[in-house]
């Protein structure tokens, strides 16, 4: 008897609106050169997208909406219907409401019902703790076909109104740093054309006696208290982040008993283009190709995997071995996951 197992076989994300470039971000908030420099230099990403419009202030794109449209083109991608799902699983560190929960909303809308539904309140390891619960609940041999999602918007937290000059370092850098998106990935204990094998899961909290990296409030910019929604110890990220991203790759790489070179494709956390570099740099896998995304589209939290994978998966050939990697700063978090091409 085959021993089960669980299969990516399709991937869909969402960006809301176009890209938004530093040189937009400088000309909208004054200083352009200085701002646009700044980025460049120091945090390395070029474009993001955002769901709130930067001159009015609206906010055009919801959490559901980009969910819901990643979702409809998983599922198309996958030839999947709705009726085939059999359970839902949403990572989101910003989720649209606190009731009703925004995966029933998304579920609600591509026309998925009767299954159970989670929603998993975290900041960049979401997504993959999203696939972890679908993982296990699929290898139980109860469920057939899962629909996992990860997804972010930092558009609550973004006063298109604020003068930038007023605002603590980390408050400005956070304004670089992430844009909004969403991803969703079909996963089926049956192998498919172009699907993945995921091999492993890894997640776990390293948390005890650290203070939290980031701290995200329950209110936005524009109608919370006149306090900084969003506080980011940046100094403590950059520091600890590589290391965290190495032991995690290696402890994956020691358990499913890979030797060094036998990774093809290594995804890394996509923190900004700068940190990236250097969180790959300390991660060391020697002759992995690298899937990153985050210069063109900003951090987008726990959209990142799946914008990775969307990339991956079209060019692994039977055979080939991805690892990738997410730590969460709030209370420090480590997780990764790997596939193999079937």
């Amino acid at each position: 008897m085959n021993e089960p197992a669980v299969y990516v076989v399709a991937v869909g994300t969402d960006l809301p609106g176009p890209p938004i470039s530093n040189a937009d971000l400088g000309k909208r908030f004054g200083g352009t050169g200085v701002w646009e420099q700044w980025a460049q230099t120091y945090i390395g990403t070029h474009h993001r997208h955002l769901a709130r419009d930067l001159d009015t202030g609206e906010v055009r794109y919801t959490l559901a909406d980009m969910c819901s449209a990643a979702a409809g083109r998983a599922l198309a991608a996958a030839g999947v219907t709705p009726g085939e799902v059999d359970l839902v699983v949403l990572g989101t560190s910003s989720p649209d409401l606190l009731m009703p929960a925004t995966v029933n909303v998304v579920a609600d809308r591509v026309g998925i019902d009767g299954v159970p539904t989670y929603q998993l309140q975290s900041g960049c390891t979401g997504a993959v703790q999203a696939l972890d619960v679908a993982h296990k609940m699929l290898l139980s041999g109860r469920y057939r076909t899962a629909l996992v999602l990860g997804a972010d918007s930092c558009a609550k937290h973004l006063d298109v109104h604020t003068d930038p000059s007023k605002l603590r370092p980390a408050e400005q850098v956070n304004g670089m740093l992430f844009g909004d998106g969403a991803g969703a990935a079909v996963l089926r204990t049956e192998p498919a054309p172009g699907a993945a094998h995921l091999r492993h899961v890894e997640l776990r909290l390293v948390g005890a006696g650290r203070e939290p990296g980031q701290v995200v409030a329950w209110f936005g910019a524009g109608d919370g208290p006149p306090t900084a929604p969003v506080v980011e110890d940046y100094k403590a990220i950059e520091d600890q982040v590589p290391a965290m991203a190495a032991g995690t790759v290696r402890r994956m790489v020691d358990a499913l008993d890979w030797a060094d070179g036998d990774v093809d494709y290594l995804l890394p956390p996509q923190l900004s283009g700068r940190m990236t570099a250097r969180i790959v740099e300390a991660m060391a896998v020697a002759g992995a190709q690298e899937i990153s995304c985050v210069a063109e589209l900003g951090n987008t939290g726990n959209a990142v995997p799946f914008f990775q994978l969307e990339r991956l998966l079209p060019r692994m050939a039977p055979g080939d071995r991805a690892v990738g990697v997410a730590i969460e700063s709030s209370k420090w978090i480590e997780a990764g996951f790997a596939l193999e091409a079937v």
